[in-house]
């Protein structure tokens, strides 16, 4: 039986199209729609990722977040290097450009080209309906910075968001409107599945091997058999399933974590050999345990991932070429530890890394990526360890807090590690990035 929905509240989910690539139009006096753009870097390999196309690239069947050697030879395109200070900047001027007319507290930024908004208070304020309310936002954004905007209406955040995702695609006016009811006659049978918000392929996979692969099929699916498959989470799909979704905006803004870790990480230049890979991870250690003990936290627990190319090491007696392309090997190795006591010592954390490096990742094989992640403990428990240092780890400290100071006062690239000048090193490099892109 459908569920009803118990009240008449209204989100809006607000996208900046192709928002890298519209940026690098605009700087350019180019319309995006008529323009063939990507933006990716040219220094790096044809097998790059392109952050961003151009509307009129995906009008002619390029698909976004291609790689650069995927898009036909006979396709003229502008190359356009990332600028993610550029696009920062936008995003906060759009953002501005929301705040004449919604409160902050009723704005969810939910990534640099998307939001949220709980609209209901402001449909009465300016006596607009939603339809009309979204439009005028869309329209300031335009005329404001140059950037056109999509938009999904619901009666809750999820519907918001999936309204934007599918709906507004197949519209003239780029408005995609959704319902509980609406939803469950027009998306509830709607694949593939992998386009529902939060359902990705490791969860539309678990689902296949129960017959499922829509919507309708999760609402009529056995509960027991979904809270036995996703535990918890089943919950999430069964509200889903139905249109459903409790948490808003306030929720968002009030929730407080019990715990907090933090994780970096980055996909290689090139392929690595594993020692090359090891000075990589020195490296993230040493810039993660500083901002640690720039901000007062301690660890108890690590984690390291390394995804492995698609080749062996071809110095490694353990490799073997001819099988490298059809191996059963796994594509990655993680792991994870529990640290003897909460620490921020950076000499300690190193070698703590070092001894799951050496049990748990494959050294005849070349690395891409890697990535790492630290526990966060308050401040309450700093104090306890403080008391308990010993002089060695005083005087460490002493040079951590000098590093930062100079750090924060000359940049971060003022003082390096002899290992961070070696050529497979990369600490300097992204040093002077934005999510690991050129600044």
């Amino acid at each position: 039986m459908e569920r009803q929905s118990k009240c008449a509240d209204v989100y809006i989910c607000i996208d900046l199209k192709c928002f890298y690539a519209s940026v690098e139009c605009i700087a350019r006096g180019l319309d995006p729609f008529e323009t063939n753009l990507v933006v990716a870097d040219p220094e790096r390999s044809r097998t790059t990722i392109c952050l961003a196309i151009t509307p009129a690239l995906k009008r002619i069947g390029v698909k976004n977040r291609c790689r650069v050697f995927e898009i036909p030879d006979e396709v003229p395109y502008i190359m356009a290097k990332p600028r993610m200070k550029r696009y920062m900047e936008v995003s906060a001027q759009i953002y501005a450009v929301y705040l004449r007319y919604v409160s902050p507290d009723d704005i969810h930024v939910y990534s640099i080209d998307e939001c949220f908004i709980y609209a209901t208070p402001y449909l009465r304020l300016y006596s607009l309906g939603a339809k009309e309310f979204a439009r005028m936002l869309m329209d300031e954004v335009r005329a404001a910075t140059g950037i056109c905007a999509t938009a999904g209406i619901g009666t809750n955040l999820f519907l918001a968001k999936v309204a934007l995702d599918i709906t507004a695609k197949h519209v003239p006016d780029n408005i995609g409107v959704l319902n509980e009811r609406s939803f469950i006659e027009t998306l509830w049978t709607h694949r593939p599945i992998t386009d529902i918000w939060n359902i990705g392929p490791g969860i539309a996979r678990r689902l296949a091997q129960h017959g499922v692969h829509d919507l309708k099929g999760v609402a009529e699916l056995d509960r027991r058999i979904l809270y036995k498959e996703f535990g918890a989470n089943a919950e999430y799909l069964i509200d889903h399933a139905w249109g459903q979704e409790p948490c808003t905006i306030a929720d968002i803004k009030n929730y407080v974590p019990k715990e907090h870790s933090t994780v970096n990480g980055q996909v290689l230049p090139c392929d690595y050999s594993a020692e090359d890979a090891r000075l990589v991870m020195h490296e993230m250690i040493d810039a993660s345990v500083l901002d640690l003990v720039r901000r007062g936290l301690l660890t108890d627990r690590i984690s390291l991932f390394v995804g492995y190319a698609n080749s062996t090491h071809p110095q490694s007696s353990r490799s073997d070429p001819s099988t490298c392309e059809h191996s059963e090997e796994p594509s990655h190795d993680g792991c994870s530890m529990t640290l003897d006591a909460p620490t921020d010592s950076s000499l300690f954390i190193t070698a703590e890394f070092d001894r799951l490096f050496n049990k748990e990742v494959n050294t005849s094989r070349l690395i891409r990526r890697i990535s790492m992640g630290f526990s966060e403990i308050d401040a309450e428990s700093r104090q306890t360890v403080l008391f308990d240092e010993s002089e060695s780890r005083r005087k460490e400290r002493s040079l951590q807090e000098t590093a930062i100071a100079v750090k924060e006062k000359f940049g971060k690239n003022s003082l390096l590690k002899g290992m961070s000048l070696k050529e497979k090193a990369t600490a300097r490099e992204r040093n002077n990035q934005i999510g690991g892109h050129h600044a």
